[in-house]
């Protein structure tokens, strides 16, 4: 993806006393950018009132340079369209500010500076000059994206505490693009999933199912319903590998080739090339992280197994020797699997394993990281594993919870 969607917290507008969560999209500066350079990128030179918003928003005092390759909160209001109309989802009775927004969207759509039509995706971009500048406005927009209706006044200002806080990714499609984040267990702590295979390498296959299945596809379904997981627990979450199919509620994924490497275009052709791009990447956000003064720090690459049809494999996972925390996380994960076949399925019993492996992506990342195989592509028992929608959120939930019950000090 060109940019990722940021959570702001709390803004208020001033002159009606309302307040509102907004989230602001992330764009990354190019060598040679300035402020107006990237401004003028995402159609935002024309009005003054962008410029001091990107400045305010970054922190910057208008003499500040840009450094390529760093990430920038544009003045760009992200919002849940509702379906209907742009005058309702943002409630503003102005025609002509609605119109503006549509326009400003179809502009953006047109340059490929986002990937989907507004109608599609429900996700609406609305730059803050349409959205709170007198200059271009006839009213400042009100956006509230919390569950109650009931807006707050200027005597009674609401309580960022009590009103619920979403982000959107467009990355998990039109039907889960919008994040509740329900609590902050994993706050302050950074994850990488990575999906396997992709691009030419589909991985394991079965095709002598009924329907052809490719690893790639089911590792990448469970990766995003994973990544939407964590995000919902607080965490910063890094989807490497990614798609445009986004979560999918079907039995039978259909298999392509389209997989891209977050940032770094398509997916390598050759397998060790493809490895490295991954990993790169990987290390490259675990750096930039630990630099921030992040202190955990966790990968997981997601798999499924093939084997002959006959053979039943539970989820297990696999650990570098000379990772100690891996190891332990690997254990923590395999625990909480047990623990849950034994509230769920006792009389079926949980033989997963925890191995050491000298795994290129495990041996080269620099956080700790897990290789998870979901179970034997070929086995009818494993495929309702992954083919089932149900079952993969339950895969999902499950290693989150593995995640979320880590100590790396025990």
């Amino acid at each position: 993806m060109k940019g990722l969607f940021i959570a702001i917290l709390l803004t208020c507008i001033s002159i009606s006393g309302y307040c509102f969560e907004s989230y602001y999209y992330l764009a990354k500066a190019e060598s040679g950018d300035g402020v107006y350079a990237l401004l003028r990128r995402y159609d935002l030179d024309e009005d003054p009132c962008n410029f001091q918003k990107f400045y305010t928003l970054n922190n910057l005092v208008k003499e500040s340079g840009l450094k390529a390759g760093k990430e920038y909160i544009m003045p760009i209001m992200i919002v849940q369209y509702n379906g209907k109309s742009i005058r309702s989802t943002m409630s503003i009775n102005d025609w002509d500010t609605a119109v503006s927004i549509k326009q400003y969207n179809e502009s953006i759509l047109e340059k490929k500076l986002r990937k989907t039509h507004y109608v599609d995706s429900k996700i609406l971009w609305v730059p803050h000059h349409l959205a709170e500048c007198q200059s271009s406005a006839k009213a400042p927009i009100l956006v509230n994206e919390s569950k109650s209706n009931t807006p707050a006044t200027s005597k009674t200002p609401s309580s960022p505490a009590s009103s619920p806080k979403y982000i959107t990714q467009e990355l998990f499609g039109e039907k889960y693009a919008k994040v509740e984040i329900k609590n902050q267990n994993l706050a302050g702590k950074v994850y990488y999933i990575v999906a396997g295979h992709g691009g030419i390498d589909p991985g394991a296959r079965c095709t002598e199912c009924s329907h052809t299945l490719c690893e790639d596809e089911y590792a990448y379904d469970v990766s995003l319903r994973l990544s939407r997981t964590l995000l919902e627990q607080g965490a910063t979450v890094h989807t490497i590998i990614q798609d445009t199919d986004g979560i999918r509620d079907s039995k039978y994924l259909k298999c392509d080739t389209d997989e891209t490497c977050m940032d770094s275009g398509k997916v390598k052709p050759k397998q060790l090339d493809r490895l490295a791009q991954r990993t790169n990447k990987v290390n490259e956000l675990y750096r930039k992280h630990k630099k921030e003064g992040v202190k955990e720090q966790y990968a997981m690459f997601i798999h499924i197994d093939s084997n002959h049809e006959h053979k039943k494999m539970d989820v297990y996972f696999f650990h570098h020797e000379k990772s100690k925390i891996g190891k332990k996380l690997a254990a923590n994960l395999q625990h909480t699997f047990k623990n849950k076949y034994a509230q769920y399925q006792a009389d079926r019993g949980y033989h997963g394993s925890v191995k050491c492996r000298g795994l290129y992506v495990i041996a080269n990342s620099l956080p700790p990281a897990i290789l998870v195989e979901l179970g034997n592509i070929k086995n009818p028992s494993d495929q309702k594993r992954i083919t089932l929608p149900g079952n993969r959120q339950a895969l999902a939930e499950w290693l989150a919870d593995g995640f979320i019950t880590f100590d790396p000090t025990k």
